[in-house]
């Protein structure tokens, strides 16, 4: 089964849903249903999502507010953490009966593998999936070239391969360009999610040394220390979403389209899906994207997370 629906230029992301304390905020789908209408509304009808994130709670809150959605409408995207393996035998299968069943769907149109534990070991797990119509794309994220080149290889052997690949890519983190990952994904016809395009917020323009991220969150934790050197760049993307008559973070995400990259934008308020649409519409200069690229190298910060690692 193959997924036919037309692809966004932006996926709304779910993941703070999750109330897992990494964006310090709780949420009921009453709190976002007016995000999911919003969204819908303006086309953005592709949601990003794992079990992981509040083992449930964000694919239970996504559920809620597009189980009286047509199937055909909508474009599900949930994901398989082998930290979560449950011992079984067929720990992916048992993973994706329950988001099936958290989301209301009958088939999930990409499922990721979450990352790279073990991908000899999990990857052939996709395939039994994939032939029996329970996932329509298979998609890898936080993988490195040589893994997703693997990973291609083992579901090749089926007749099968990866559509889409998922990693953190921002003005902050450009690896998976450095790396060669986005040329391989234009290459071989693999849609590349970007993942913390605006870094949780910290290149939303909202936040900065005058207003930093609550005091004890991860987030808070993470950026605060490194909000002076960031708003530097914040400045810059002000500078140039003046021209345009958009906002910071619908700079960032404009650059993250330009690269040739579908960004994933965190939403749990109506103007985030607002600017998201809003920013898909933005055509930004060579020059304009060169002065963006080398503000945020100038910075030399990392925004690699303890999950994470560079793409080499």
């Amino acid at each position: 089964m193959k997924l036919t629906k037309k692809m966004p230029a932006i996926a709304m992301g779910a993941w703070a849903w999750g109330n897992d304390g990494t964006f310090g905020d709780h949420y009921e789908a009453s709190d976002l249903k007016d995000v999911y209408e919003t969204a819908m509304k303006n086309g953005l009808n592709l949601w990003d999502t794992a079990f992981v994130y509040g083992m449930g709670t964000s694919e239970k809150i996504l559920g809620e507010l597009t189980k009286d959605t047509p199937s055909e409408d909508l474009i599900l995207s949930t994901k398989f953490t082998p930290q979560c393996d449950d011992g079984s035998a067929e720990p992916m299968l048992h993973m994706l009966e329950g988001s099936l069943e958290s989301l209301h769907a009958e088939a999930i149109d990409i499922w990721w593998i979450h990352n790279p534990m073990d991908v000899e070991k999990y990857t052939p797990m996709l395939i039994p999936l994939a032939q029996n119509g329970l996932i329509k794309e298979i998609g890898v994220s936080n993988h490195s070239l040589a893994e997703i080149k693997r990973a291609n290889e083992i579901l090749g052997e089926a007749g099968l391969k990866v559509s889409a690949v998922q990693n953190h890519f921002s003005l902050l983190n450009r690896s998976s360009e450095e790396s060669g990952i986005l040329d391989y994904c234009k290459e071989n016809d693999i849609t590349f999610f970007a993942y913390m395009v605006l870094e949780q917020g910290a290149l939303s323009g909202k936040y900065n040394t005058g207003n930093p991220f609550p005091a004890g969150s991860d987030r808070g934790n993470t950026y605060n220390p490194m909000m002076q050197e960031i708003e530097k760049l914040t400045e810059v993307l002000k500078e140039i979403g003046d021209a345009h008559g958009i906002s910071v973070a619908q700079t960032a995400t404009a650059w993250a389209i330009e690269k040739g990259t579908l960004p994933i934008v965190g939403v749990t308020k109506v103007n985030h899906v607002e600017d998201a649409a809003k920013a898909a519409s933005v055509k930004l200069s060579e020059t304009e994207i060169a002065l963006m690229e080398k503000t945020a190298n100038d910075l030399g910060l990392s925004t690699i997370r303890f999950w994470e690692k560079k793409m080499e």
